[in-house]
C-alpha cells in the first residue's frame, strides 16, 4: 500500500518550499511508518533548503518531530502501532567501533530508511537528516522512533528530536557541566538557549548568556542565565572574564559556528577550560589560532553532534522531567503554524523572533 499525504519539498537552492502531494511506501524490513503529529521549524531545514548541506534535491524538509507509528516492516520489535514517539536521527547500530566499545553516541554507521519516498511523479525525495517529517506520514528505520510517554503534548516533544536536544546535552553531555561550574553560552536562539538551561539543570553557578539580540538575552534570563551580555557593547571576551573573577569560564559553548564567535569561545574559557561547539558552520569557514596558544591554554577543545546524546537514554529521561515540571520545554514554543506557513517561519526565524515555530498536524 502506498499513502498519499501533504508535504513541504524544497526543489532547488534557494528556491521558496511548497506543499505537494507525496507518496510514501509500506515499511520495509526494519522500517516504520510514523503519523507525524508535530514537527518544529529548524535552521537546519533552511540548510537543506539553501544547498548547505547538500543538493540532492528535491528535499522532504522537517526532522524535529513527534507522532504515532501507524505501521511496522518484518522484524521490528523496538516499536508496535500505537506507539507514541519522537523521531530521532541517530538510529544506532549496535555493531560500529564506537557501539563496540560503549560509545553508542557517537554512533559512525546509523540507520534510515532504505524505502524511497517520492513525489506523485516518482520523483525519489532526500529526507532531511533521514526522516522529513513535515509530511503527514514519513518512513524511517524502526530505530529512529524513541517511545516516550504519551501525556507529552508533541509540539514539546519533537523539539527533543533536535534543537533542543542539541543544547541541553551541549551542556550535559559534551561539556560535562557539574555543580558550582561557570558557563558562558555564545548564541542563545533555539540551541543557544537549551544550553542555557542544560547549564540550569546541572547546578551551574554563573551561566553567562551572550547575543546580540535583547530579546534573546530576556529569554535566556528565563531559562536560568544569571548574566547576560550585549555581544554589540564591547569585548565579548573580557566582559566574559570579568564576571568570572578574571579568569573565564569553566565551560563556553558556541552555539552560532561561526570562526569570530569560536574564537571568543577558545580565549574566554578559563584556563584547562572547556569549548564546545554545537553551532553548525557552513562548508567555506576556516579558522586560524596560534598553535602556541592552543598548547599553552590546555583544557578541551570539543565539537557537539546532537548533543552527544543517545536517544533511547535521553528523550524518555527528559519527558519525565518535563512531566514533572522540572524542564520548561513550553518555553521554546514561540508559535503553532500549519504546513503552508513553514517558508514564512523560515523567514521570522532568520530574523530571530521565534524560538521555535512548530507545525500542527
Amino acid at each position: 500500500m502506498t499513502y498519499e499525504v501533504r508535504a513541504v519539498v524544497a526543489r532547488g537552492k534557494g528556491e521558496p518550499v511548497s506543499v505537494e502531494t507525496i507518496l510514501v511506501p509500506d515499511p520495509g524490513p526494519g522500517e516504520a511508518v510514523v503519523d507525524v503529529e508535530a514537527c518544529g521549524v529548524c535552521h537546519t531545514d533552511l540548510h537543506y533548503r539553501e544547498g548547505g548541506i547538500g543538493t540532492d534535491y528535491p528535499y522532504l524538509l522537517g526532522h524535529e518531530a513527534a507522532g504515532i507509528v501507524s505501521a511496522v516492516g518484518p522484524g521490528v520489535t523496538e516499536v508496535a502501532p500505537g506507539d507514541y514517539v519522537i523521531l530521532n536521527w541517530r538510529a544506532v547500530c549496535g555493531q560500529c567501533r564506537a557501539c563496540k566499545r560503549g560509545r553508542p553516541w557517537y554512533c559512525f554507521d546509523t540507520a534510515n530508511a532504505t524505502g524511497v519516498m517520492t513525489l506523485a511523479d516518482g520523483t525519489p525525495l532526500s529526507p532531511a537528516l533521514g526522516i522529513g517529517a513535515f509530511a503527514e506520514k514519513t518512513l524511517v528505520a524502526a530505530g529512529q522512533c524513541t517511545k516516550v510517554d504519551p501525556a507529552a503534548p508533541p509540539q514539546v516533544a519533537g523539539l527533543l528530536g533536535c534543537g533542543v536536544m542539541a543544547g541541553l546535552g551541549a551542556a550535559l553531555n559534551t561539556g560535562n557541566v557539574s555543580r558550582g561550574d561557570s558557563v558562558a553560552v555564545i548564541g542563545c536562539g533555539g540551541v543557544g538557549a537549551a544550553a542555557v538551561l542544560g547549564a540550569s539543570l546541572a547546578g551551574a553557578a554563573k551561566i553567562i548568556a551572550v547575543d546580540l539580540d535583547e530579546r534573546k538575552l530576556v529569554t535566556a534570563k528565563g531559562l536560568g542565565a544569571t548574566d547576560t551580555v550585549h555581544a554589540a557593547s564591547g569585548d565579548v571576551v573580557a566582559a566574559i572574564q570579568a564576571l568570572t573573577g578574571g579568569f573565564g569560564a569553566d565551560v563556553v559553548i558556541d552555539a552560532v559556528g561561526r570562526p569570530e564567535t569560536y574564537t571568543q569561545s577558545f580565549y574566554a574559557r578559563d584556563l584547562a577550560g572547556t569549548v564546545v561547539l554545537v553551532g553548525v558552520p557552513t562548508p567555506e569557514m576556516s579558522l586560524e589560532l596560534p598553535l602556541l596558544h592552543l598548547f599553552e591554554r590546555g583544557g578541551a577543545l570539543k565539537s557537539s553532534w546532537y548533543g552527544d546524546c543517545l536517544p533511547s537514554r535521553d528523550f524518555p529521561m527528559l519527558i519525565d522531567l518535563y512531566l514533572q515540571g522540572r524542564l520548561p520545554l513550553d518555553a521554546f514554543v514561540t508559535e503553532t503554524i500549519g504546513l503552508a506557513e513553514v517558508e514564512n517561519a523560515f523567514t521570522r526565524m532568520h530574523h530571530g523572533d521565534v524560538l521555535r515555530s512548530v507545525v500542527l498536524f
